[in-house]
């Protein structure tokens, strides 16, 4: 008996872990090649050490680390091992290791949603993955043959030493949970059609394309993540989205052309306060990915031909998108 409910709990833990993911196409495999650079760097015994590192990876060192600002090589190698000597790289160093420590999940995660990506666009690509620590010097640098990452940036809420450039709302993103997310988002990008407009909907529109392919190439990460927002934010704003709505329609924002005006509802803010202190920034962006949603089901339009359509009238008016319903 104990064997027989065993099995029954293991089936059930399963349906329940496959309930997560969103439906979507079976990636393509692909391995994409990682190199954990920090390791490299932090063994270097001398200035000269690191010049002879800086020469073994040049795209790294021009790309990330700007080398061409220098005169030489020479100059960024001795502030380079500058930094490494500093006693207060050690707890930095340490936890952005520790923080790393599963980043193979990130892989997978990356791995399978260029190959996702593939089956929509056979082209997509497939960039070197590289890590270092350089004393919160970059954080990300994405390109079709780069993935370079910070990885002190990304050690999260309890790193002893953040970046003081970057606000904390923002800042909550900068961890590993969010890392294949953000990297996604930045490459399938590339794909979109934007709209053929300059109103406040036709940009809500470009930024819900995006997160909806993003949900389609990443399904089994929460959509909260995707957007960047707290499970407190998701929860309220689904709460409270006639509110939402109705802001934007009574005031009429939706075909509003202010630049200043879009960024208030579109831009990075820690919380629209137009439309109440609890409601997040960005929040224009969520309400074009539940435009997109409406849509694609009530339309059966396929990733791609939504990706292509550029006419924001057609899509609003076909969505039918009017919470409550």
């Amino acid at each position: 008996m104990r064997a027989v409910l065993l099995m029954i709990c293991i089936v059930l833990l399963a349906s329940c872990t496959s309930q997560q993911c969103r439906e979507s196409v079976e990636p393509e495999t692909i391995a994409l090649k990682t190199e954990r650079l920090e390791l490299e760097l932090f063994e270097s015994k001398s200035a000269t050490d690191v010049e002879g590192f800086l020469e073994s990876h040049p795209d790294f060192a021009q790309l990330f680390l700007h080398a061409d600002q220098y005169p030489a090589d020479s100059i960024l190698a001795k502030r380079m091992f500058g930094l490494i000597q500093n006693p207060s790289i050690d707890t930095l160093y340490e936890e952005s290791v520790n923080a790393f420590e599963d980043f193979d999940k990130v892989v997978k995660a990356l791995e399978e949603g260029l190959g996702r990506l593939k089956v929509y666009y056979p082209n997509a690509p497939s960039p070197v993955i590289q890590t270092c620590v350089t004393g919160l010097y970059n954080d990300l640098f994405i390109s079709n043959e780069h993935i370079m990452i910070g990885m002190d940036f990304f050690v999260g809420p309890e790193a002893t030493y953040k970046p003081q450039q970057i606000p904390n709302y923002i800042l909550q993103r900068y961890t590993t949970e969010h890392l294949a997310a953000s990297i996604l988002q930045f490459i399938s990008s590339q794909y979109i059609q934007n709209t053929k407009g300059e109103s406040m909907l036709a940009e809500m529109i470009d930024f819900g394309k995006s997160y909806y392919l993003l949900s389609k190439i990443l399904p089994c990460t929460e959509e909260n993540i995707l957007i960047g927002y707290t499970d407190e934010e998701w929860g309220d704003i689904f709460e409270h989205e006639n509110i939402i709505w109705a802001n934007f329609v009574e005031n009429e924002l939706l075909f509003e052309t202010s630049h200043q005006i879009k960024q208030k509802f579109i831009g990075e803010r820690p919380t629209v306060y137009e439309i109440g202190d609890k409601c997040p920034g960005r929040i224009g962006r969520w309400v074009g990915w539940q435009i997109i949603n409406a849509y694609a089901q009530n339309t059966g339009a396929t990733v791609k031909e939504i990706m292509a359509e550029t006419d924001y009238n057609l899509i609003f008016s076909k969505s039918g998108y009017k919470p409550g319903r």
